[in-house]
Order: structure tokens, then C-alpha cells, then sequence
């Protein structure tokens, strides 16, 4: 099976007001299937959301490519969604209005009651029914990012980026909304990148973790796959292979935490 998505030879250099270069990612090579969960894990500066932001098209490459389903990626387009950790949400509208200014520019072939479908679909399927016509003041943390996922699907993206989605929130919200995306990627059959610091989130959700080495010229350091089946709940948990797994990742971080302090 070809790779959904491919990212070939990425460097990714800033110049700085100095006139000296700054390079953040350096031989930058992966593969990724359709449906496949892949997570981005490694110590602050490694260039995690600059690869990331490099697939939305939010960046350009120094050199390399980056290729979604066989398109080559040269702008942001709607076949590729992010979902910040800050929500990006317009405190003027409702968590409806919200939804509704990406889909009725997305989706003008549609007639105005498909997309009223579309909009009360997508936030029911986020548990925020009884919420659409509340506005951000109004909702909790884990409710405005529960708003901004159900944006980014309903333009029904070929590919969700995730940048820290649930980083801001408490760890009672960040577990429940961390199963209700397992189980509304397992719906949409999405692929899925995300950007994590968090070990525990990674092995849960990922069918692969791509841990990247400390920067500058960040490289991937080493790629788990994680062999859960799905769909999944929290009791992976308690298996021995999930410990091992995370044994490893940690040692990972660990040594470039090391390395750093050389």
C-alpha cells in the first residue's frame, strides 16, 4: 500500500537578525498509511510544530517536499485541518457560528440544509449538542477544543493536525477528551498528526511515535510502533507491553536530556 503521507529529506532553516542561520529540522524523512495515528514526541525546540505546521503548508521547506495523497503540499488547503492548543475560536460567535464560517465557505456546493447537517452532526459527534448557541465565554476548556475539533471535521479534511490539543487543560478533561478522539478517529477513519509532550497521550492514542532528537537540526531519533488494536480504551494501561513501550520512550527523552547538559 503507497504512504498517505510523505515527507522527503525536510530542512527547515530560520535566518536570524543577525544574519546568522538557525537550523530547527534537518533530513526529515517519513511515511505515513492512510488511517494511521502518528504522534511527534520530544524536548521543547526539536521543531515538532515546525514539521507540523510544515505538512499544514503553514511553512515552507528549506528543502524537501511534502506530499498528502499523492498532491504536493505548497499552501494551506482544506483537505488539511489544524487544531491548536488555544482553540482559535471567534469569542463573538456561537460554538454554531463557529463551525458553521468553515463549512459554508467550504462547502458552497451544498445546499444550506446539508450543511446545517453537517454542523449539527459534527457537534453532536462531540458531545456539544446542547451547547451550539453558546459562545467561547460560555464553554470550558474542554468544550472550545471540543468546538474547534468538530471545525476542523466537518470540512472532512483528508488529514487532521493536532498541535498539544489538550496541553492547556486539567487532567480529568484532557482523559476524556483524549477517549472521545480515539473513538471519533475510529468513526471517521482519519489520519491524524499530532505534536505531544506528553508519553502517556502518545502511546494511547498513536499507531506510531516518531521521537525526534534535540535541535538545532533536529533528526528523528527513533519511530515505535505501537501495536494496540483498535478500538481502544484506557486499559491498555495496564499491559506490560504498554510499560515497555513507555520504559523506552522515556529512556529516549531521558538521553537527550542528557545530551543536552553536555
Amino acid at each position: 500500500m503507497p504512504s498517505f503521507v510523505e515527507i522527503r529529506d525536510i530542512e527547515k532553516e530560520f535566518v536570524l537578525q543577525n544574519g546568522s542561520k538557525n537550523i530547527v529540522l534537518h533530513n526529515i524523512n517519513l511515511e505515513i498509511k492512510h488511517r494511521d495515528f502518528v504522534s511527534l514526541i520530544g524536548h521543547s525546540g526539536c521543531g515538532k510544530s515546525t514539521l507540523l505546521n510544515i505538512v499544514a503548508g503553514l511553512e515552507k521547506a528549506t528543502h524537501g517536499c511534502v506530499q498528502v495523497d499523492g498532491q504536493l503540499v505548497k499552501r494551506p488547503f482544506r483537505d488539511r485541518m489544524v487544531v491548536f492548543q488555544n482553540y482559535s475560536l471567534l469569542p463573538w460567535l456561537t460554538a454554531w457560528e463557529n463551525v458553521a464560517l468553515f463549512v459554508n465557505k467550504a462547502m458552497r456546493h451544498k445546499s444550506q440544509n446539508e450543511r446545517r447537517e453537517i454542523i449539527a452532526s459534527h457537534l453532536e459527534m462531540v458531545g456539544l449538542k446542547d451547547a451550539a448557541h453558546k459562545k467561547p465565554a460560555q464553554l470550558s476548556g474542554g468544550m472550545k477544543q471540543r468546538v474547534a475539533l468538530a471545525r476542523a471535521l466537518a470540512i472532512q479534511p483528508k488529514l487532521l493536525l493536532l498541535d498539544e490539543p489538550f496541553g492547556a487543560l486539567d487532567a480529568l478533561t484532557r482523559a476524556s477528551l483524549q477517549v472521545e478522539l480515539m473513538r471519533i478517529c475510529d468513526i471517521c477513519q482519519i489520519t491524524t498528526i499530532m505534536v505531544t509532550h506528553d508519553v502517556d497521550e502518545a502511546l494511547l492514542l498513536s499507531d506510531q511515535v516518531v521521537m525526534l532528537k534535540n535541535g538545532p537540526a533536529a533528526t528523528i531519533g527513533q519511530i515505535l510502533d505501537i501495536p494496540f488494536e483498535h478500538p481502544r480504551s484506557l486499559e491498555i494501561k495496564e499491559r506490560s507491553e504498554y510499560h515497555h513501550l513507555r520504559h523506552e520512550m522515556m529512556q529516549f527523552l531521558q538521553n537527550q536530556e542528557k545530551v543536552k547538559h553536555l
